[in-house]
C-alpha cells in the first residue's frame, strides 16, 4: 500500500499484486476529526468503468451511494478525472463518519456489480501528553495515516517540525510556557494547549473550534485562559486575521460585537445579525502586565451560511413525484424546525397536506415530497428556519402539467 499526504487531504491507496484488491478486503484509515480524506482504489488497465458507488450501508438491500445520503450532504465527492478512477473524499470528518467503506463500480464488459473494497475509518484528535519528566508527545487514539509530519508550538509561536511525534528539547524548566501540537497540512487542527507544570501558564482554549451559524442570526464565540501568576491581566479582545486589531472597532462590526467576561478567565464575544462577510477566524488576544500578550492561535473558525432550497424536478406532469429540499451549507443547531412557503404564504401542516416530510438534524437537511403531485401544487416554493422567518431561501417555481395543456 502506497501512502501520501497531499495538502491537507489524507490520501490512502489500495493495491495488491495482481492490481485489485478482492471483495472482502479491508484496509484500516486512521484521520484526524475535522480534516479530509481520499479513499483510492485502482481498477484493472483495460477496463472501462460505467458506473461506480461508494457506500457504508444498504437500502432495501442495495448499497446506497453515499452522495444521497443526507449525514453527508456537501461532504462528499467523487474526484475521479477518468473513467477508471475511483476516488472517494470525505470532506470535515465527523465522529458520525466512522465506518467501513466500500466501492463497487459496473464495466462495458460486465453488467453486473464487480469488486467491493474496504477502508475501516478510524477518527482521533491530537493530545500533548507528558511521557517522562521532561519528555512530551503528541499522541493520538490510533496511528495516523500516511507517515505524518508534527509540528510543536510553545505560548501559540511555532517551533519545529519533525517525523516523530516526540517533542526533542527538555521542558522541565519551563513552568510560564504551553505547549501544542498539530499535523503539517492540519495546521488548523491543533492539540488543546497543556501546561507544563501546573496550570498557570500561557493557554487560550476555546470552547468550539468550528462554529456554523446562519446568516441573520446571532453567534457566541467562548473561550477560557490562562496566565502566569506573575502576569496581572490588564485587557483583552478578539481580531481576525485580516485585521489584527479589537474587532469592536471595524465599521462593519459597529453595534453587532458585545464582549461578556462570564467567569474569571472565560470570555465570550456575541455578534449578532451575521452576515456571510462575518465568516473568519476569530482569534482571542490577552493583555497583561509585564509587556504580556498572548493570541490563542490558531483561533476559531466561524461559517455564515445562506438558506437554501432545490427542487428536482421543478416541471412534471400530474400524478408524479417531487422533491423539495430545504439546506445549509453546514449545520444551524441541534433539531432547528424548518417552515415550508407556497407562494409566500406558510404551509401550517405540511406533514399531513403532503405525502412526507423528512428531517434530518445532523447536517440540516429538510425535505417535502409532493407524490402524487396534483394542479393545486403549482406554485413558488420557499422555506425558512423558525425565529428567523424574516430570512427566506430564493423561491423555485414548479410548473404542473395537465394531461393536454398546462395547469
Amino acid at each position: 500500500m502506497a501512502l501520501r499526504t497531499a495538502g491537507s487531504v489524507l490520501v490512502v491507496f489500495l493495491w495488491s499484486v495482481a492490481g485489485v484488491l478482492g471483495q472482502n478486503t479491508v484496509k484500516s484509515v486512521c484521520a484526524l476529526k475535522g480534516s479530509s480524506v481520499d479513499m483510492r482504489c485502482p481498477v484493472p488497465s483495460v477496463t472501462q468503468v460505467t458506473e461506480i458507488v461508494w457506500y457504508n450501508t444498504r437500502l432495501n438491500d442495495k448499497p446506497f451511494d453515499l452522495r444521497w445520503d443526507p449525514k453527508f450532504d456537501g461532504r462528499v465527492d467523487y474526484r475521479g478525472t477518468t473513467e477508471k478512477d475511483c476516488i472517494l473524499r470525505i470532506t470535515d470528518l465527523r465522529q458520525s463518519d466512522i465506518a467501513t467503506y466500500h466501492f463497487r463500480y459496473k464495466t462495458n464488459q460486465y453488467s453486473g456489480w464487480k469488486y467491493s473494497y474496504g477502508f475501516t475509518l478510524s477518527l482521533t484528535d491530537l493530545k500533548v501528553e507528558r511521557i517522562y519528566d521532561n519528555t512530551l508527545t503528541c499522541s493520538t487514539t490510533c496511528t495516523l495515516t500516511g507517515n505524518p509530519t508534527y509540528i510543536w508550538y510553545k505560548n501559540g509561536q511555532r517551533l519545529d517540525e519533525s517525523t516523530s511525534p516526540q517533542y526533542k528539547y527538555s521542558v522541565s524548566s519551563n513552568y510560564d510556557n504551553s505547549y501544542s501540537c498539530a499535523v503539517k497540512g492540519h495546521e488548523d487542527l491543533h492539540s488543546p494547549a497543556v501546561c507544563v507544570q501546573g496550570h498557570n501558564c500561557w493557554r487560550v482554549t476555546y470552547t468550539k473550534r468550528r462554529i456554523c451559524v446562519l446568516k441573520g442570526s446571532t453567534v457566541n464565540i467562548s473561550c477560557s485562559y490562562t496566565h502566569p501568576t506573575s502576569y496581572i491581566e490588564q485587557g483583552s479582545f478578539w481580531f481576525t486575521q485580516k485585521h489584527p486589531v479589537d474587532v469592536r472597532s471595524y465599521p462593519e462590526y459597529t453595534g453587532r460585537v458585545e464582549y461578556n467576561r462570564n467567569t474569571e478567565n472565560h470570555h465570550t464575544m456575541t455578534i449578532t445579525h451575521l452576515t456571510e462577510k462575518d465568516s473568519a477566524e476569530y482569534i482571542f488576544r490577552l493583555i497583561t502586565t509585564k509587556e504580556g500578550r498572548f493570541s490563542g492561535l490558531p483561533g476559531l473558525m466561524l461559517t455564515v451560511t445562506d438558506i437554501l432550497l432545490e427542487m428536482d424536478p421543478t416541471s412534471v406532469s400530474e400524478g408524479e413525484r417531487v422533491t423539495l429540499r430545504c439546506r445549509t451549507q453546514c449545520t444551524v443547531g441541534l433539531n432547528p424546525t424548518y417552515i415550508w412557503y407556497k407562494n409566500r404564504q406558510s404551509l401550517t401542516n405540511p406533514v399531513t397536506s403532503y405525502n412526507s416530510l423528512i428531517l434530518d438534524p445532523v447536517t440540516s437537511y429538510n425535505s417535502l415530497i409532493l407524490d402524487p403531485v396534483s394542479s393545486e401544487d403549482a406554485g413558488n416554493y420557499s422555506c425558512a428556519v423558525e425565529g428567523l422567518e424574516r430570512i427566506l431561501s430564493p423561491e423555485e417555481t414548479l410548473t404542473v402539467r395537465c394531461e393536454y395543456m398546462e395547469c
